[in-house]
């Protein structure tokens, strides 16, 4: 496991392929949210077919395949959210499964099927991207997976995309907006975080951090504003309409580049994955695949209702 990352925002400069110049800025999220929106970052080139970007851009449309639980799924999380948001010919299928578990989600063949389609897709030489997100279901004690399972979990998750040809993205658990005495959101998916990150280190895959930057967002929104989201009066797990658009955004936004979480690393790649910063992908290198919505982007990263 990996040492905890502050809960804070840790910004990095790269000058050049190998070497990274760390200059680290640590301030609250709501000091640093407007910062992120002239964030920018130089990358280096990927080095290996794993890595969906050939040149600075994809040369072919990608497919985006959505695995997790009901905070990822259709009627309650931010999937469809994120999906609206692509580009044709760029498309994307939302197999999140309401309930799921690491363990469950492979049981009850839902991965089988994510694995199928990406044999699919890539079998014509397309690319395709697996965003796997899971711990809302995993932590609770009826699962009776522990951390350490949830981790080893994810990690054969990633390994099993990139053996027939996808690139999976670990994404860290979307907050719940439940709020403590002191008016912050509760960090209750601290561990599951820490699993997720370090599983993504040990498979050399990519992440983003959409557990750190929900709870930044909801922090700075407030409790009350944070509940306009909600599914259903006091869920404040699950998402409504508004809200997986809000929170589809902000996976777009952290798969672009345009806020990164990054909370250490060299930004090195080992052979068998992209050399570039380990949470995301090289800057421009999905953007042409998504549209752009600049009012909403500027709410989510200034820390305003949107």
């Amino acid at each position: 496991m990996i040492n905890t990352p502050p809960r804070y925002l840790v910004l990095h400069s790269y000058s050049n392929r190998n070497h990274l110049i760390p200059a680290i800025i640590m301030a609250p999220i709501t000091i640093l949210l407007t910062i992120l929106t002239t964030l920018t970052m130089t990358t280096a080139s990927p080095t290996s077919a794993s890595c969906p970007c050939s040149t600075n851009t994809l040369d072919k449309p990608p497919a985006f395949f959505l695995a997790g639980d009901s905070t990822t799924a259709i009627n309650g999380g931010w999937g469809n959210g994120f999906l609206s948001f692509l580009q044709p010919p760029s498309w994307g299928i939302n197999q999140g499964h309401s309930g799921a578990t690491t363990a469950s989600f492979v049981a009850g063949g839902d991965w089988a099927r994510v694995i199928a389609n990406v044999k699919n897709n890539t079998a014509k030489s397309y690319p395709s991207v697996v965003t796997i997100q899971f711990g809302h279901n995993d932590q609770k004690a009826a699962a009776g997976i522990s951390v350490e399972k949830f981790q080893s979990n994810l990690e054969r998750l990633a390994k099993e995309v990139k053996g027939v040809g996808g690139v999976p993205v670990l994404v860290t658990s979307l907050t719940r907006r439940v709020f403590s005495g002191n008016n912050t959101v509760v960090d209750s998916l601290h561990d599951e975080r820490l699993a997720a990150i370090a599983a993504a280190r040990e498979t050399g895959s990519h992440f983003i951090d959409l557990n750190a930057a929900s709870m930044g967002y909801v922090n700075a929104i407030g409790r009350d504003n944070s509940q306009v989201y909600n599914l259903a009066e006091g869920d404040r797990t699950h998402l409504n309409k508004r809200g997986e658009r809000v929170f589809g955004r902000m996976v777009v936004d952290l798969l672009l580049g345009r806020a990164r979480n990054q909370t250490s690393g060299d930004g090195r790649g080992d052979g068998d994955q992209c050399v570039l910063p380990e949470n995301g992908f090289p800057e421009g290198c999905l953007k042409r695949w998504f549209k752009a919505d600049d009012e909403l982007s500027g709410k989510i990263w200034s820390g305003q209702l949107a």
